[in-house]
């Protein structure tokens, strides 16, 4: 095994004009068969002047009907995108960019079908199959990107990770999965926004979880990741933290909107087996930072919000408005869309502030939110 490296360059004129670069790779895509959590919704709702008041006014009505606390964490929402979709915009932009053929790795939450949909109804043999599978540890939990398990396993190794997702009492060990996982030289295990506390348990309590799992697992890990959706210091600090454990870093776009990642991985590789063997058996890792990064990341996230509140009147699954995609057990029987329980749109209060939003992140607002925001800084390089 040669020696881990990994490159973050800021423009890809380097590996290109040194020779280095035969494809580009776009990790970490979701698209509408990802399942979101809303569970953040109650923490956000009441850190919000205004809307604090409102939520909670919705909750006590909600306790009074129903008799029990709304059930967050069975919420999720779906984005609005196709798996073609983040296909064809992934591959656009890497070969408009770049001239280079795109590899492209769609990560749902929980769920392979992209990939076996791209594979069985698109004829994209080359397609790997992946997800960004949600990892229980201790009271919080952890994503790691799970890139081109093998077809004839695929289902069968889906159906086990899950059991432990769902904490099965008949669920294989963390350690027994990541073995099997780890059998199959050309499956990428990849530990997700390592430092981002997603699950909301504290950062110092996130730090702690996150330490005690790389002392029992990182040796089953094959690389850490860059996030397209992390500020550059928390970026950095997830570069050192893989310097330390001896391992590359590669990109993660988490992309859940329309725009293309922000993040690719540049390579050598005619083939999503021959990246794999790159990152893991070689170490060799090359990530270009592609200029929408370096925007402000409040107005690239207000504009992902926007894309996904948004209306879609040609929607492939006729999920036309924003009600249609986010689900909710509120009747104590099956998560059902919104717009099942809200035919005109929900309460005045739920449409002003999507409308809010849909202001924050549309494009006329962009230049001016450009001007009033503070870039993140960038390095130029770092080896």
């Amino acid at each position: 095994m040669g020696e881990k490296k990994t490159r973050i360059h800021t423009s890809p004129s380097e590996p290109m004009r040194e020779g280095r670069i035969c494809a580009a790779a776009s990790l970490h895509c979701h698209t509408h068969f990802s399942k979101e959590m809303l569970s953040f919704i109650p923490f956000y709702a009441s850190q919000t002047p205004i809307l604090a008041g409102y939520f909670e006014q919705a909750m006590k009505r909600y306790r009074q009907v129903h008799q029990r606390e709304m059930d967050f964490g069975q919420a999720y929402w779906t984005p609005p995108v196709t798996p073609q979709q983040v296909i064809q915009e992934e591959a656009r932009q890497i070969e408009e960019l770049l001239g280079v053929p795109a590899l492209v790795s769609i990560t749902d939450h929980d769920e392979i079908e992209s990939g076996l949909r791209l594979r069985v109804l698109e004829g994209l043999s080359a397609s790997p199959i992946s997800l960004e599978w949600t990892v229980p540890y201790r009271h919080g939990f952890f994503h790691l990107g799970i890139h081109n398990l093998p077809v004839a396993e695929a289902r069968e190794q889906e159906a086990a990770l899950m059991r432990l997702t769902r904490r099965d009492p008949e669920a294989a060990s963390l350690t027994d999965l990541l073995a099997m996982l780890n059998q199959n030289p050309g499956t990428l295990v990849v530990l997700n926004h390592p430092l981002w506390d997603i699950e909301l348990i504290g950062e110092a309590e996130h730090r702690r979880c996150l330490r005690l799992f790389l002392e029992e697992h990182a040796q089953s890990l094959h690389a850490l990741e860059i996030n397209g959706f992390r500020k550059w210091p928390e970026n950095q600090e997830t570069i050192r933290l893989a310097a330390d454990l001896g391992l590359p870093v590669v990109s993660g776009g988490d992309r859940h909107g329309c725009q293309p990642n922000t993040v690719l991985n540049l390579t050598r590789a005619a083939s999503f087996e021959e990246l794999v063997a790159e990152v893991r058996d070689d170490g060799h890792s090359e990530v270009l930072l592609l200029p929408g990064y370096q925007e402000s990341m409040v107005m690239r996230v207000l504009e992902s919000v926007a894309e996904v509140i948004r209306a879609y009147p040609d929607h492939p699954l006729n999920k036309q408005l924003w009600c249609d995609r986010i689900y909710f057990n509120l009747d104590g029987k099956e998560a059902r869309p919104l717009s099942h329980y809200w035919p005109n749109g929900g309460p005045g209060w739920v449409r002003s502030a999507l409308w809010i939003l849909r202001v924050l992140g549309s494009k006329q607002l962009k230049p001016a939110l450009r001007l009033a925001l503070t870039r993140e800084p960038v390095g130029e390089q770092i080896g």
